[in-house]
């Protein structure tokens, strides 16, 4: 039997290059949160499952990573918990074997928070949380088991501002990260007004799932998957006929009122539809705002507009998305509590980011200073000019034990250390010490007292 570690499928180890290069793009998303008034917040990594189960639609239930009970090898509850152990796989819940589960998302959990807290929230409500999420899913490029949300959510507000402001949020972030995106829009109400002229609105999350695997399996696939349904030919040319719609914007906006302009909600998707593209273009002049009538994000608890983000130039899916749900908050007891949110997906930017190559060369800035290690007083000495350095707000080490100057010139390349600074027996006796730049060999001799003067510090 191999000793050899691992790792569960779908999930990475980070080294410090990537968790200094993830960090930036939590830093850049943060901040921007925080300066369009979102405030943190953290729940639990597992939830009771009853939260869970049921709010992502048949296809994400089967993806939600359930936590066995504790106290299932006791030989008095073994024979049962075998028993109730193949209902679960039968696909029957127990909560005698499983009555917790991981986070699938952040969305529910936040729901579950502001259904729990209501009566004290100042509403609207605007929090955002970065945290991981996990699901049981297929791994492969862009999509793994374990990965991080950042989401930011309003709750308790009806206006559309609320949808021009996340809009902006993800303007600016991907702005700041230099990557160029597509913002794409639809609206539920305009799916929900297909499903009504196709059947009735009992089919909308059949039609809303088939039309989401659209880029994955082809249009042809799509339409078998609607028949299998019970959709009819005449049915299907409609959907047909609105997956067709092309153009620009405003051309887009033009023919879904030919197609589904006569019914109430069609017209109330493409108002709101509309009065976002109009604001964009004058409040957010340099956003890629783009209507894509495809778009239609397989969750359920979906009302309103939702979004999705597209890298321009990256092979990549979505690497962003969210929406308006308008009484999520209803699930867990308190009812008409309007919200919207957004969520990046931070693993998949950084995937983008490291494609196009627009990580900042600064990003993997750690040590910046090794202070050579050359006997007992010299070190005493460079210690104390270390932490004179590390007030100012430079990272710096002492090399950890007394070695050749070879060892210790090989330690600061192989961290990318870009200066050291030497103060052997010579340097200790003068008050002085050496400083070399590792990139360009330059090396000069200066006053220990006027280290803090270099050009490193400014």
């Amino acid at each position: 039997m191999s000793n050899k570690p691992s790792l569960p499928q779908g999930t990475r180890d980070f080294n410090a290059a990537t968790v200094q290069k993830r960090n930036y793009i939590f830093q850049v998303i943060r901040t921007v949160f925080e300066l369009y008034g979102f405030q943190p917040l953290e729940t639990p990594a597992m939830e009771n499952l009853s939260t869970l189960m049921g709010k992502y639609g048949e296809e994400g239930d089967k993806l939600i990573f359930k936590i066995l009970n504790n106290g299932l090898d006791n030989p008095a509850k073994k024979e049962q918990a075998l028993i109730d152990f193949n209902k679960i796989l039968a696909g029957k819940n127990n909560n005698g074997i499983t009555e917790r589960a991981l986070r699938y998302d952040l969305t529910i959990p936040f729901a579950r928070y502001v259904a729990m807290n209501y009566g004290s929230l100042v509403l609207p409500f605007k929090r955002y949380q970065i945290q991981p999420v996990w699901r049981a899913d297929r791994p492969q490029k862009g999509r793994y088991r374990e990965f991080y949300q950042c989401d930011a959510d309003v709750v308790g507000s009806n206006s559309l501002l609320n949808e021009l402001e996340l809009t902006a949020i993800y303007a600016t972030v991907f702005e700041r990260l230099k990557l160029p995106v597509e913002i794409r829009v639809n609206s539920r109400k305009i799916l929900a007004a297909l499903a009504e002229i196709c059947g009735g609105s009992d089919q909308l999350v059949n039609i809303t799932v088939a039309i989401d695997k659209l880029d994955k399996i082809g249009l042809e696939k799509v339409k078998e998957e609607l028949a299998l349904k019970g959709l009819s030919e005449v049915q299907m040319a409609t959907i047909e006929k609105y997956l067709a719609i092309a153009g620009s914007s405003e051309e887009k906006l033009r023919q879904l009122q030919i197609l589904l302009g006569e019914n109430e909600m069609g017209k109330a998707g493409i108002a709101e539809i509309s009065y976002l593209l109009n604001a964009v273009k004058t409040q957010l002049p340099n956003a890629q705002l783009l209507i894509d009538q495809t778009l239609a994000r397989g969750l359920n608890y979906y009302t309103g507009i939702i979004f999705e983000i597209k890298a321009i130039g990256a092979q990549m899916g979505s690497i962003g998305g969210g929406g308006r749900y308008d009484d999520l908050t209803g699930l867990f007891g308190v009812p008409n509590v309007p919200g919207v949110g957004i969520s990046f997906g931070v693993d998949r930017i950084y995937d983008v980011l490291e494609e196009l190559q627009l990580f900042p060369a600064a990003v993997n800035s750690g040590t910046q200073i090794l202070f050579f290690n050359l006997g007992q007083a010299e070190s005493a000495r460079a210690y104390t000019l270390m932490q004179m350095v590390r007030e100012r707000g430079i990272a710096a080490e002492l090399f950890h034990e007394q070695a050749k100057l070879d060892k210790q010139f090989k330690y600061a390349e192989k961290k990318n250390i870009p200066y050291i600074i030497i103060i052997g027996s010579s340097e200790l006796a003068d008050g002085t010490c050496s400083i070399k730049q590792i990139e360009t060999g330059q090396q000069q001799t200066i006053l220990q007292t006027e280290l803090l003067q270099q050009q490193i510090f400014s």
